[in-house]
């Protein structure tokens, strides 16, 4: 999985979110494109950045987090890659840059509490904030959503839906958001019953992948159909349907969860 992290950047002594070293790298943002140098480089931090947030090392260096709204870096020598694009070419510095995303998303999101209305501080020691009249503690997002590829005879047809975002043709496993107070196991039967009236079981773990789009994380399940007929959810499904696993239609990209789920559980490229 490209969109993830082996670990998020690390903290030193005597730093913190507020207090990084006076020099050092910067993941630039531009929505959800990312700033490199000619050379395929970050670029380098200055101190003038307005936004800026200390992120942590990755290999020595000192990363921080900002905005395009003003440059420590000639503007001539940026390049803008998307991070989608970025992670279907399976570079490794999407990971940091979905990251660096989620962060400033959190900080951009979070300038007021949701309690009392008074403006957050932000703590020093770790990503988050707290607010100073009622003492509300609050840390970035993160949505859970499962995601369910049903199969039935024996593993040689699988359940692909397309909904109204999906680009003509392609189709891909069902997804949806967990409830609160729902298991993630509860989630996948109750979203595959809803979107397309089919009971499941034998629910098994495949994989995981952050999705900094904006602060998701998608947890793919492998099920197997029970009964029920295909009953495509008004506004969410627009057809779904039994396809062999030897005929499949257009997929998701290459770096989905989507893709990644349909190839671990049928094997094969």
């Amino acid at each position: 999985m490209n969109l993830s992290l082996s670990r998020p950047p690390t903290f030193e002594p005597g730093h913190s979110p507020l207090s990084g070293p006076a020099s050092g790298q910067v993941l630039l943002l531009d929505g959800s494109q990312l700033a490199l140098t000619s050379r395929g480089e970050w670029p380098a931090w200055s101190p003038e950045l307005p936004g800026s947030v200390f992120l942590g090392y990755d290999q020595g260096q000192g990363l921080y987090a900002a905005r395009a709204t003003g440059g420590p870096a000639d503007p001539s020598d940026l390049t803008w890659h998307s991070l989608r694009a970025l992670a279907q070419s399976d570079d490794p510095r999407a990971g940091l840059g979905g990251y660096a995303a989620q962060v400033l998303d959190f900080y951009e999101t979070h300038r007021f509490c949701g309690r009392c209305g008074s403006e957050l501080e932000r703590l020093s020691h770790e990503i988050a904030c707290r607010c100073g009249s009622c003492g509300l503690s609050v840390y970035p997002r993160v949505a859970p959503a499962v995601m369910v590829l049903v199969t039935r005879a024996g593993g040689q047809e699988v359940l692909l839906a397309r909904g109204p975002r999906h680009k003509p043709g392609v189709y891909s496993a069902l997804a949806g958001f967990t409830e609160p107070s729902e298991s993630l196991e509860d989630c996948c039967r109750r979203e595959v019953l809803e979107e397309v009236g089919v009971q499941i079981n034998h629910l098994r773990y495949v994989l995981s992948q952050p999705w900094p789009f904006p602060h998701s994380l998608m947890i793919a399940f492998h099920a197997e159909y029970v009964g029920g007929d295909i009953v495509p959810q008004p506004g969410e499904i627009e057809e779904a349907r039994w396809f062999s696993a030897g005929q499949l239609p257009s997929l998701p990209p290459s770096f989905s969860c989507s893709y990644q789920l349909i190839r671990a559980v049928l094997g094969g490229p």
